[in-house]
């Protein structure tokens, strides 16, 4: 697999999010993911997007973190990462590249001087739950554009600057 940068609107990028909304929505039985986001929240140094690839070339994983220092009226702190848009197309699951693509991106958050790596994910996602708690996040204090809603969890990780992640 390769993983590489590309930016949130890369045409790639846009067909996985387009599937992970289809997800949501089949989970959910809503209209999806409706976090505002902008491709320019992802571009480095305040962010970073990668898309892995299989070996024929066809994007199968993607992840992303973005700055949120200044979002204090929606619960984050100054230092905060928030991971976003962490999908791995079914066919591909299984194989360890959410795992890959997580540890890249706390590298990658720890690396821009941010000190927490924060999410939110939803209660009809077990699978993404238990990624993140074998990977060390905790739950946390609500926040984000989903705080109100019930089937909303949030976890965050410390990013000790010097601690390297390692993928188990």
């Amino acid at each position: 697999m390769n993983i590489r940068p590309v930016r949130y609107d890369h045409p790639d990028a846009v067909k996985l999010n387009d599937q992970v909304q289809l997800e949501y929505i089949e989970r959910y039985g809503d209209e999806g993911d409706i976090t505002p986001l902008d491709a320019t929240m992802f571009d480095p140094p305040a962010g970073l997007y990668l898309l892995a690839y299989d070996e024929d070339g066809s994007p199968v994983a993607t992840g992303g973190w973005r700055n949120q220092d200044g979002a204090g009226a929606e619960g984050y702190a100054t230092g905060d990462a928030e991971l976003k848009r962490m999908y791995v197309v079914r066919e591909a699951r299984g194989l360890g590249l959410a795992r890959r693509i997580l540890a890249a991106l706390e590298e990658s958050a720890r690396a821009a001087g941010r000190t927490r790596m924060v999410l939110e994910t939803g209660d009809q996602q077990p699978e993404a739950i238990a990624l993140y708690t074998s990977s060390g996040y905790t739950p946390c204090a609500k926040f984000g554009h989903y705080r109100e809603y019930e089937s909303s969890r949030c976890f965050a990780k410390p990013l000790a600057q010097g601690f390297l992640a390692t993928p188990t």
